[in-house]
This record gives structure tokens, sequence and C-alpha cells, in this order.
């Protein structure tokens, strides 16, 4: 794993799984081709990293062909981060000891709800479909494009949300989080 994806996966699962999405889309523009991918960012790394960061695109390049993702989709290991956010969602939206957690999903759900309708991707997690409004929002301004007022709503909605999963994840994963009694 290169370094950056290593330090959000320990700092923010959330931020972590974005860089993952970006990285698939990275390697998709430079049509899953190591040597485009030599050449267009591997050679913008010092020196020294660049050996680390030949063998962790060449072996994201791997993945995504043996798991059919080369033009589309999420690898697993992205989807398995999905699944363990979803288990520790269901947990806490479960439990009464996490009153402000679900106070902000349920402050989320309204456009999480419009957001599947929109998309049309009803078969897609509640999770899934947040994590790709803030993806689709980062793309926009990347893009330098507007973002309307009621999208700038939405985002900060599901931000909160998703901060405050994070954040749950992280102490769960420090072994800090209490669910039961």
């Amino acid at each position: 794993m290169n370094q950056i994806a290593q330090q959000l996966k320990e700092k923010n699962i959330a931020e972590y799984l974005i860089y993952m999405w970006q990285e698939e889309d990275l390697i998709r523009a430079n049509h899953c081709s190591m040597d485009e991918l030599e050449s267009n960012v591997v050679v913008r790394y010092p020196e020294e990293q660049r050996p680390v960061m030949r063998e962790w695109y060449a072996n994201l390049i791997t993945m995504m062909s043996e798991e059919g993702v080369r033009e589309t989709g999420h690898l697993q290991i992205n989807k398995n981060v999905i699944i363990k956010l979803t288990e520790l969602h269901n947990a806490l939206t479960s439990s009464p000891k996490f009153p402000f957690y679900s106070a902000a999903y349920f402050k989320a759900l309204p456009f999480i709800v419009e957001l599947r309708n929109k998309n049309g991707k009803k078969e897609d997690s509640e999770l899934e479909t947040c994590f790709e409004a803030l993806y689709g929002v980062l793309l926009l301004r990347l893009q330098k494009k507007e973002i309307s007022e009621g999208t700038a709503k939405a985002i900060e909605a599901i931000s909160s949300f998703l901060s405050m999963l994070a954040n749950y994840y992280d102490k769960e994963q420090k072994g800090e989080l209490k669910l039961e009694e």
C-alpha cells in the first residue's frame, strides 16, 4: 500500500475510501496501462518512492483486471470498507447509546433517499450512495463547476454523518468503542 493510502486508512476511513476511488479512476484514465501510469503519474514522485508506486499501481491494475472492474465498479478491498462501515452503522443506529449519531443519520436520510431515487441505484447501500455523492461533488469541484445550494446542503448533512461514522470506526479499530454495556 502506498504511504498516502496507509496514512488515510489509519487516520480517516472515509477519506481513505474516497482516495481509493480516485486511484481507481486514475488507473482507468490511464487505460489500466502501467506504461501510461509510469509516464503520467509515477514519474511525478521522488525517485526513491517510484519503485513502491510502480508496485502499488501494478497490483491495483492486476486486481482491477481480475475482479472485472477495469471500466466501472470498485475493487473488493474498497467494497469491504463499505461492508465494515455498514455493519458499524447498523450497530450504532440500533443502539440507544448513540443518539447523536442516529440524529446525524436521520438528518442525512432524506438526501440519501433523494439521491438513490435520482441515480436509479436503489440496490446500492445507503453508505455507498453517500460516498458517491461526496465523490461526485469532489469531481465537480476539481472541474471548477458550480455546486447548487441544494446539493451543498445535502453534502453538508452527508459529510457530517460520514465524519461521525468514520470517527466511530476509528474508535472501534482502537478498541475504544463500547457498543454494548
